[in-house]
């Protein structure tokens, strides 16, 4: 197989195994055998044959036609097993919840995966705690303990954790935390959205006001206007990237198991909305291998004594692409078979 050299330095800082010293212990073409002879195991479950799909499989992955996440290539036929790139977890307002997503945040990410988190339960900066009588310090206070605590775990001990966190547009907190990456240091883990309601976006279109919800008491603090949120988020997001945006009552509209409850968060990229305790597991399908080229002869306009010119013409090999997606759909559902989750 052929591996640039900036592969093969990633493969080595990252992802093949070591020994109890540290040195590397198997090359690449090894860690793909790994990785297709664990993901095919899954085939006896099923009455399917486990030699022939490692071979398919082991073949795609030296090709370099498909490519499953991150966890799989350096958790497949280890103890730790873990599969899954990401996962989100829910966070209640009380300190229990808290700290316990955080415990398990921290065993997913020393597993290799990533988390999403709303924080949209929590009650706001300055209200009141009634247990103690203090006042509460808000959502974003706590997403910077969240971002502490992932700093120290790096994912599967080889990379920077990735979370993703939430909040809804009508939490009363919602300006500090669409405002809170202007400072560089701040949530440097953490990709954040703002989940827009249905609400919010009417109120945008006609240029009002929204209330603004305690999530404890569920009762409306105050009222801003859509725009001026919305032009909060536009320039934030211009000057730092961040918030992205979560259309979070389209999401739930399409919500494909509803009675277990609502949507409120996403993997870390965004690109996978998922309930709390789900999981996602993840591959990528080299379209550039996917490619067939086609010479096309053109005759001269006139006879000028000009040589016939070839051209080369590329297009999508279907073929090829519909039995990659179809071998790659089989690889992820193996994965969910044969996954440890922490």
């Amino acid at each position: 197989m052929k591996l640039s050299d900036n592969a093969l330095k990633v493969l080595k800082a990252r992802y093949l195994l070591r020994d109890e010293h540290g040195d590397i212990r198997e090359t690449p073409e090894e860690m793909f055998q790994r990785v297709a002879h664990t993901i095919a195991s899954a085939e006896t479950l099923h009455g399917g044959n486990a030699e022939e799909w490692e071979t398919k499989f082991y073949d795609a992955l030296t090709d370099l036609f498909f490519l499953p996440n991150t966890p799989a290539l350096i958790n497949a036929g280890k103890d730790i097993g873990q599969l899954a790139a990401c996962f989100v977890l829910p966070v209640d307002d009380s300190m229990k919840s808290i700290f316990d997503s955080l415990k398990n945040a921290a065993l997913i990410l020393q597993s290799g995966g990533g988390t999403g988190f709303s924080f949209s339960h929590l009650r706001p900066r300055s209200d009141i705690v009634k247990s103690t009588g203090g006042i509460a310090s808000g959502p974003v206070s706590f997403m910077r303990i969240y971002n502490t605590a992932t700093e120290v775990i790096k994912q599967g001990g080889a990379r920077r954790g990735a979370n993703m966190g939430i909040l809804r547009v009508d939490h009363p907190d919602i300006l500090e935390f669409v405002r809170i990456k202007r400072h560089e240091e701040e949530l440097a883990n953490f990709n954040i959205s703002v989940a827009v309601t249905d609400a919010f976006m009417q109120a945008l279109k006609t240029g009002s006001e929204y209330s603004l919800i305690n999530p404890r008491s569920m009762g409306e603090t105050t009222h801003l206007r859509a725009s001026y949120v919305f032009r909060e988020i536009v320039e934030n997001a211009w000057e730092t990237g961040d918030p992205g945006l979560v259309f979070i009552d389209r999401i739930n509209r399409d919500n494909p198991t509803p009675r277990l409850g609502d949507i409120e968060s996403t993997n870390p990229c965004g690109e996978q909305p998922l309930l709390p305790f789900e999981a996602c597991v993840l591959g990528s399908i080299n379209l550039s291998r996917a490619v067939k080229t086609r010479t096309q002869s053109t005759e001269p306009a006139c006879r000028t004594g000009r040589h016939r010119t070839q051209t080369k013409e590329y297009e999508i090999d279907w073929d090829l692409l519909t039995s990659l997606i179809s071998l790659a759909v089989r690889f992820l559902d193996n994965s969910i078979d044969v996954n440890k989750y922490p």
